[in-house]
């Protein structure tokens, strides 16, 4: 078994980029980047079938990155993982009036930013 995982579309060998999953409930396609693993309702593709990609007629395709290549880590991504490591290793700090240690942590809500049926796109809130 080859450890590069292949274009689900018969007869196509070429290596996938992308995993399409349909939400039938809502007569929605999402094509995203290429899932961790294979899942059994799931279809992988290249690139040239995610790009081609159309849905039945009534059904909306949604596109959730870009899906041709690996992204690489932009400047951001790197500062955003180092302000996480960092709040990480802060201890943890009780609101007044609070019983014991852990307690009173406040943590913040992602922010729902969209929906679409049972599919929620959020956003975490500014610090």
């Amino acid at each position: 078994m080859s450890p590069v995982r292949r274009c689900s579309r018969t007869a196509c060998g070429r290596p996938a980029v992308a995993t399409l999953t349909y939400v039938y409930a809502d007569s929605t396609a999402v094509l995203g980047p290429l899932a961790t693993y294979a899942e059994p309702h799931c279809y992988d593709l290249c690139a040239e079938h995610s790009e081609r990609l159309t849905a039945p007629r009534g059904w909306e395709v949604v596109r959730l990155a870009n899906a041709s290549g690996p992204s690489r880590p932009t400047g951001d991504d790197l500062e955003a993982l180092a302000n996480a490591v960092r709040e990480a290793a802060r201890p943890p700090q009780a609101r007044p009036g609070d019983d014991g240690p852990g307690k009173g942590i406040r943590t913040a809500d992602p922010v729902e930013v969209a929906r679409r049926g049972h599919l929620r796109v959020l956003r975490s809130p500014e610090p």
